[in-house]
């Protein structure tokens, strides 16, 4: 699915946060959204699920003016908002439910997905008896269950410890590779952003405007994000993190985390 944000401005009251904010995802394509906190990369994420509408502009989904949410297009948020008391499997199969899957095919197509993201034998756990990565791996099997055109993804490791930001991040690059939707992806980890987007966004601060646009090469990633060394530094440089481009640092600050 396409997606595409045509002159978009938003306003909250006299807050201006998003100004003439002007382009286009491609189907299948990975954009990382990377900024200072409240430069208005979440809202960007709310207007294309449907849960914000811009106060100029318009957002078009294949072409289609998005008014309201759709099963379409899915958002995962950085809490995994799992439901506590239903287990692994029973918070992954209400997706299907909801769109009047039968609970016993629900169950089946559940367990294969929960299977994919590695938490085989723990379906008839409840969240609060597993840990804060396999809640994620839940989520994430939760989002791609209904097979989304379009993935909306606001932080969704930023609250885990790096080891397993690292071995979700994976999962995830897995993931969206069999399944090919066209994601948004809003982190305030740059190498999170050089290791999962086709392309980045740089966000000046409110009201935002978009510094530079990186494109990177398809070339098989991994954790090793030496040959990336140059753009991280610029990515880190347009941001404020550091002085001079060549001053090395590895993501922004919490206190600049959207």
């Amino acid at each position: 699915m396409n997606l595409s944000f045509q002159q978009v401005e938003k306003q909250f009251g006299d807050l201006k946060v998003v100004d003439h904010f002007d382009k286009n995802i491609a189907p299948g394509e990975l954009v990382a959204l990377v900024g200072p906190s409240g430069c208005g990369k979440s809202t960007l994420l709310h207007m294309a699920a449907g849960l914000e509408k811009p106060s100029a502009g318009q957002v078009l989904a294949d072409g289609q003016l998005i008014r309201r949410p759709d099963p379409s297009r899915m958002l995962m948020f950085q809490e995994n908002a799992l439901y506590p008391w239903l287990t692994l499997a029973q918070n992954v199969s209400m997706a299907l439910e909801l769109q009047k899957v039968g609970r016993g095919k629900a169950r089946e197509q559940a367990l294969v997905w929960l299977d994919k993201v590695r938490l085989k034998g723990f379906e008839d756990y409840f969240p609060h008896q597993v840990s804060g990565g396999m809640r994620q791996r839940c989520a994430l099997a939760r989002a791609f269950i209904t097979h989304p055109e379009v993935l909306l993804l606001d932080e969704p490791f930023g609250a885990l410890d790096a080891l397993t930001r690292m071995t979700l991040q994976d999962a995830l690059r897995t993931l969206i590779r069999e399944t090919r939707p066209t994601v948004l992806l809003v982190t305030h980890d740059v190498d999170e952003a050089l290791f999962l987007a086709d392309r980045i966004l740089v966000f000046s601060a409110r009201p935002s405007r978009l510094l530079k646009e990186f494109q990177l090469s398809d070339e098989d990633k991994t954790h090793d994000l030496s040959h990336y060394a140059d753009v991280r530094r610029e990515i880190l440089h347009l941001l404020g993190i550091v002085d001079e481009p060549h001053q090395p640092s590895l993501s922004i600050p919490e206190e600049l985390a959207a």
